[in-house]
């Protein structure tokens, strides 16, 4: 009988994710309205960035709170290669991921003894170094306070991706790959030693799970993913400056994963929508407010940190726990 029951919640999970699939495919044909189609591409590049960092995060348990230097190297390596160089985009895809995963190497060695309120110091700082460097421009190709401009559409065996329609497919595309990955990134052998490092660092060295080797990874990997939402972002919007990648995208960054849910996939979409497509959505009812949003984000922190830590859609791990207690009461 269990398991009759445990195969119709998998068919009505699938039908559920087929119908929500079928839904997004089919939006832009059905909404025909480029206003709404790039601000889902918007909240598309945002959830890649929230999975992203769900994987330093919500897997490892490392508190990152300069994740927007990432998604900067990213984009500006992008930008670089393509106005001066002419690299094509798609050319400078994997580069700018590989360049975001080599800084986040050279940064994160250092410092992966750190934990907690340290780490996070560490990497905010981290962040605001960037953000400074690409300000004053020292080697004058990051355009200074300007930022830089012209940066080329992708284009696809030379059909150039220049219409929102087509940038709403492109954008899904690499959301569903991203899905994909760190769907197997979490059941993976790495995954679950993300998940004894997360939960007891002692432990997992203990059972000789090289802990300073499984961290690493996790912010190279967690970069090399921003890396790449910094190209997506760069040649959708063709121009990128400097207070793109602020300290405030980082917190919103960090806001997604925590109030969606740490290590949950569906939480980190649940986050996105909270965090960007709403405010988006509602800019016309809440205009009078906006001033206040950091004010009203910092409240909703500290109400689901004291009522709901484990996020608005947990991780399936944190869902069992809660049914147990709710069985035991």
């Amino acid at each position: 009988m269990s398991a009759i029951l445990s195969q119709l919640k998998s068919l009505d999970r699938r039908i559920v994710y087929g119908a929500l699939l079928a839904a997004v495919l089919l939006f832009p044909l059905v909404v025909r309205n480029d206003y709404w189609i790039s601000t889902l591409v918007f909240f598309g590049i945002w959830a890649i960035l929230g999975l992203s960092l769900n994987i330093i995060v919500g897997y490892a348990g490392l508190f990152q709170l300069g994740h927007a230097a990432f998604w900067a190297v990213g984009a500006y390596t992008t930008a670089i290669l393509n106005i001066y160089l002419k690299v094509p985009i798609l050319v400078c895809l994997p580069i700018s991921a590989l360049v975001a995963a080599f800084f986040a190497i050279i940064i994160s060695r250092p410092i992966l003894h750190l934990r907690g309120d340290y780490l996070c110091i560490v990497t905010i700082g981290f962040g605001e170094i960037v953000r400074l460097f690409l300000y004053n421009d020292p080697f004058k190709i990051t355009g200074g306070v300007n930022g830089l401009r012209g940066i080329a559409r992708p284009s696809i065996f030379g059909l150039e991706i220049n219409t929102p329609t087509a940038y709403y497919y492109y954008v899904l595309f690499f959301v569903i790959i991203t899905i994909l990955i760190m769907q197997r990134l979490e059941n993976s052998r790495l995954g679950r030693a993300w998940n004894y490092v997360r939960e007891d660092e002692m432990a997992a060295e203990a059972m000789g799970i090289d802990t300073v080797k499984v961290k690493l990874l996790a912010f190279a990997i967690g970069a090399a993913w921003a890396g790449v939402a910094g190209n997506i972002y760069a040649s959708r919007y063709t121009v990128i400056a400097p207070e793109t990648f602020s300290f405030w995208n980082s917190v919103v960054m960090f806001c997604i994963v925590v109030l969606g849910g740490s290590g949950s996939i569906p939480g980190v979409f649940v986050g996105t929508l909270g965090m960007i497509l709403l405010p988006e959505v509602l800019k016309s009812v809440l205009s009078p407010i906006l001033e206040w949003r950091l004010l009203i984000f910092g409240i909703a922190m500290v109400v689901m940190m004291i009522f709901r830590p484990e996020g608005l859609w947990p991780h399936s791990r944190y869902r069992l726990e809660l049914r147990r207690e709710e069985t035991s009461s």
